[in-house]
């Protein structure tokens, strides 16, 4: 069974991520939809491309990811549908499929230009008219060259990058989930046995191994499943 995850920043309450399931489900009824996130805070694109790099890699090929955090939707930004390692990909084409591009081995876009899709599309709901049905397309066996003409060119967003100093690494916050874990961008293979943490100028102290390291309440510096340093608090 072909999956289509879908991840946006609508939230559950007024129904819109219904409304693109449901295109999905009435155009690709074997396909299997699978609701990664519909909480992505709003309009945050690097948001959605660290939710999307967690998950991505780790479906069968052949699934289909819908990405739909879309401030510019409607203005001349293009949708995109592309082949990446294996995976299918449709999002705006405002940088949310960055990370996944950057660790690609092969990579394919295109820019949907179907008329049948395009012409009667809302200005405002690109998700249900546009997204959603070439997503299904794809889950259905079709082939993503009938969606539009090929893109060499697609938006990067410019992520920072750690550095390595003669005292040991510097980065930054890229974001802060759910749990009020601070994560950066600098990865925990950087960082040896014995590594001590700062936050500014304020110490953390050692690079612990996981939460219950410390007592309830007290800051904590370790590895987290992303393989990237975060500072957390216990509880």
């Amino acid at each position: 069974m072909t999956r289509v995850t879908l991840l946006t920043d609508f939230g559950t309450a007024d129904g819109y991520a219904a409304a693109m399931a449901g295109v999905v489900a009435a155009t690709a009824p074997e396909a299997g939809v699978e609701h990664a996130s519909h909480a992505v805070p709003h309009g945050d694109i690097l948001g959605a491309a660290l939710a999307l790099s967690r998950y991505a890699d780790l479906y069968p090929e052949g699934t289909v990811h819908v990405v739909v955090v879309d401030p510019g939707v409607g203005t001349e930004r293009r949708a995109l549908a592309a082949r990446i390692d294996g995976r299918f990909y449709v999002a705006p084409d405002n940088g949310a499929l960055t990370l996944v591009l950057q660790r690609a081995e092969r990579a394919r876009l295109v820019d949907i230009t179907e008329p049948d899709l395009v012409e009667r599309a809302s200005a405002t709901f690109h998700g249900r008219d546009i997204f959603a049905p070439s997503a299904a397309r794809l889950a259905r066996g079709g082939a993503l060259d009938t969606l539009g003409s090929p893109v060499h060119d697609p938006v990067l967003l410019s992520v920072p990058q750690p550095q390595r100093t003669d005292a040991g690494a510097r980065g930054e916050v890229l974001e802060v989930d759910r749990f009020g874990n601070l994560i950066t961008n600098i990865p925990g293979a950087w960082l040896g046995s014995g590594a001590r943490v700062e936050v500014g100028r304020d110490p953390v102290g050692e690079l612990r191994r996981t939460y219950g390291d410390v007592g309830p309440g007290e800051v904590v510096a370790l590895v987290g499943s992303t393989g990237l340093l975060e500072v957390s608090v216990r509880n």
